[in-house]
């Protein structure tokens, strides 16, 4: 179960964040980090249908905040529910063949940058709240997507600047629903919302609002460009 939830699961100082091949990058507060996740067949199933930047496979999104000692950490959603995770942990889950971790940067364009204080300040009101095991953006519970969504739509006077999609948990190839889809909402004692709006890591990292500033590590699908 904990490997599923971790799917979905301003202030612009910077610091360095060193990777495993010494490459420095400065993020900075607000940064969104779309990241392909090892998990197994949770991940190998929405990374099946879903498809972000350049068609890389992200299942897991959070966003660069301060913590009180003016660190930069993430904030996201995970099986424990809204938390603060220090960037050396987010960025260790997972790494690409050269061992690099698999994690895109975007970054809200700069005319629209004026949205991040507040984003950053709603999204630090939901932290201790559960995590939101049946995807239902009506609830007052958030999967990792969810909590950027809401987060930027309350910012932007409540027009969201992410697309809402229609959720498929079925297999393209056979038009079934993934069997460990069907074995989770059955011990979940919910039904499948398929066709249910929602939004994923993604779709998320495709927006027009949102530059994509740095590339990690090379996430699952990723054309790179000659």
């Amino acid at each position: 179960m904990n490997k599923l939830l971790i799917i979905f699961s301003v202030l612009f100082f910077s610091i360095s964040c060193t990777t495993k091949n010494n490459e420095k990058f400065n993020l900075k507060e607000g940064d969104i980090l779309f990241q392909d996740s090892d998990c197994g067949p949770f991940c190998e199933s929405i990374e099946k249908v879903t498809f972000g930047y350049k068609g890389s496979k992200f299942s897991h999104v959070g966003m660069v905040i301060y913590n009180d000692s003016n660190e930069l950490i993430v904030i996201e959603a995970i099986s424990e529910g809204v938390v603060k995770t220090s960037l050396h942990d987010f960025l260790n889950r997972s790494f690409d063949a050269k061992n690099n971790p698999k994690v895109v940067v975007g970054r809200i364009k700069k005319q629209h940058q004026n949205l991040l204080k507040k984003a950053i300040e709603f999204s630090k009101t939901k932290l201790g709240l559960a995590y939101d095991e049946a995807f239902d953006i009506t609830n007052n519970k958030y999967y990792c997507s969810e909590l950027i969504y809401d987060s930027f739509k309350f910012a932007n006077e409540n027009k969201p600047i992410f697309e809402l999609q229609k959720m498929t948990y079925k297999d393209p190839a056979t038009n079934k629903t993934f069997p460990i889809w069907d074995d989770y909402f059955k011990k979940l004692g919910v039904a499948i919302p398929e066709g249910k709006l929602g939004l994923n890591p993604g779709g998320m990292s495709k927006s027009n609002y949102l530059d994509i500033v740095h590339i990690y590590g090379k996430p699952e699908g990723y054309l790179k460009q000659e």
